[in-house]
């Protein structure tokens, strides 16, 4: 008897041998039959889906969940179009916080506001307290002089204003956040993502000074999972900044590493770990991320996070200590220093199946396709950037680097595989939205950027499915509807195979199955 059969429905399975079916069969969590092999079996339950199209669920192969959960109760300036107005929430906020406190706030975005706030502003709005405002992008915050006052000796700093490591220091005054706290953001972003369709998601990058929230934090996912705020599959990667050296044995070949020789793939089917997270540049928004060329109407080409030979050191040495790699790399010159060391790792210790993956890819010059192709890097792209941030990349980066923003097309024509995640909560999480944009390469704006790199929607279905599955070892239970896999599911109102493009992000997310468990009814 099967625990539950879903019927009536156009399940699109994304597995080339069966792609369509219209019953599922479901026992103890996982897939057991389609169509004929589960019709006539008899049921505890039956579900008439009443039409709806039904994809393995989505999954988010590069998110933050505590930085969501916790962004997501955070006082925010988002909706401030000038100064004014942004230190006039400051204000309000500071004035109920003591006078020792931190007055701390999200939505931080200079372009929104024309230009970056000041710490003497914030001195001013904040009353002389300790004021901390959260750049969007995740690499760069605005700070009061209570704050700059306490920093270290040597750390620069633009008017208040702290980009990379820099910032890291700052948040390191704070933290850390306890376990309970975390555990409680991370299960608030796990429902956001269950209610876009999103089944399984990678965290990336646990436990650093960029990202981190605390030195136990991977205890913080343990606690939300055996609280029950857990309600989707999570693999975690560990910031590699966390790797120190080791005395193993010789012919083991690992200079650094996690204490215990923890790496890729611990963990069960709910919470693993996953990759070691690599930072080479910073960010675009942040005019971080590290170009060969100037940005358009800028002095500077933004940085890397450290010296090449440092970055190249940590990529080895992942590497030989047996790590799938998740190297993040937005800028074109980042890129050339993640694959230079991917590929000097790999002559060091040839290892053929390592699915190391190049994070963002987000300004990749042709002559880099083929290296990524001849490497076997995955590319992990975040659609929504340019659909929420296009206009401004398309600008920063000229008519002649525009076209590489973000590819999909020309990954896909050199055999490279691609990846789709969100990367919330910098922007939109939406993988329907994300899926609309790889098609039509269409900003918020209607802004056409790089026409040429536009997708089919079966290929944009896939890098939500069987190609994030890959990325993250989970091809064997996760990313389509087939015997055996886990019943993840997305129920949604209509097929984005066969409404008009421009309609597919906003198409209803029905319901969302977990282990053959609807995750609503799971909660009520």
């Amino acid at each position: 008897m099967l625990c539950t059969r879903l019927t009536n429905a156009r399940f699109v399975t994304m597995d080339p041998d069966r792609p369509v079916a219209h019953d599922l069969g479901i026992w103890r969590g996982r897939i057991v039959g389609l169509d004929e092999e589960v019709t006539s079996l008899p049921a505890r339950r039956v579900v008439d889906l009443q039409g709806a199209t039904v994809l393995p669920g989505f999954i988010d192969s590069h998110v933050h969940l505590a930085w969501t959960g916790l962004k997501s109760g955070t006082p925010s300036i988002a909706s401030c179009t000038t100064v004014e107005e942004a230190l006039t929430i400051v204000a309000g906020v500071a004035a109920q916080v003591p006078v020792d406190g931190w007055v701390h706030l999200a939505g931080y975005d200079q372009r929104a506001l024309g230009r970056h706030l000041r710490a003497v502003e914030l001195d001013k709005a904040g009353a002389g307290r300790k004021v901390f405002l959260m750049h969007d992008s995740g690499h760069g915050c605005v700070v009061s002089t209570a704050i700059l006052d306490l920093l270290p000796a040597g750390i620069e700093h633009e008017d208040g204003f702290l980009a990379e490591g820099a910032m890291g220091a700052a948040r390191a005054l704070r933290l850390p956040h306890s376990q309970q706290e975390l555990a409680g953001a991370i299960g608030r972003a796990a429902r956001q993502c269950l209610a876009e369709g999103v089944t399984a998601v990678a965290e990336a990058g646990i436990g650093g000074a960029l990202f981190g929230h605390s030195p136990v934090e991977l205890g913080a996912y343990q606690l939300a999972r055996e609280q029950g705020a857990l309600p989707l599959r999570v693999q975690l990667m560990v910031a590699a900044d966390r790797l120190h050296e080791v005395t193993a044995h010789p012919s083991d070949g690992i200079p650094r590493a996690l204490d215990l020789g923890l790496r890729t793939g611990f963990g069960d089917a709910w919470l693993s770990v996953g990759a070691l997270k690599i930072y080479t540049d910073g960010g675009m928004m942040a005019r971080t991320a590290a170009l060969s060329e100037p940005y358009e109407g800028l002095d500077h080409a933004g940085r890397l996070q450290e010296d090449p030979e440092v970055l190249a050191a940590t990529i080895v040495d992942g590497h030989l200590a047996g790590w799938q790699l998740a190297v993040h790399a937005i800028g074109d010159r980042a890129a050339d220093v993640a694959l230079d060391a991917l590929e000097h790792a790999q002559r060091l210790r040839p290892r053929t199946d390592a699915r190391h993956r190049v994070e963002h890819a987000g300004l990749i010059r042709p002559d880099q396709l083929e290296r990524f192709a001849r490497l076997g890097v995955i590319a992990v792209v975040q659609p929504n950037f340019l659909r929420s941030f296009g206009d401004d990349y398309a600008a920063i980066m000229g008519a002649g680097r525009a076209p590489w923003l973000y590819r999909g097309r020309g990954f896909l024509e050199h055999g490279i595989t691609l990846v789709g995640s969100s990367d919330r909560p910098v922007t939109d999480g939406s993988p329907l939205r994300a899926v609309q944009f790889m098609v039509e390469r269409a900003s918020g704006s209607g802004r056409t950027i790089g026409p040429d790199e536009g997708v089919t929607v079966d290929e944009a279905l896939r890098a939500y499915t069987v190609a994030g599955a890959f990325a993250c070892r989970w091809e064997d239970s996760l990313g389509s509807l087939a015997p055996g896999k886990w019943a993840d599911l997305a129920v949604l109102a209509d097929d984005p195979r066969s409404v008009e493009v421009s309609r597919i992000g906003a198409i209803e997310v029905v319901a969302t199955y977990v282990a053959g468990q609807d995750t609503v009814e799971a909660t009520a």
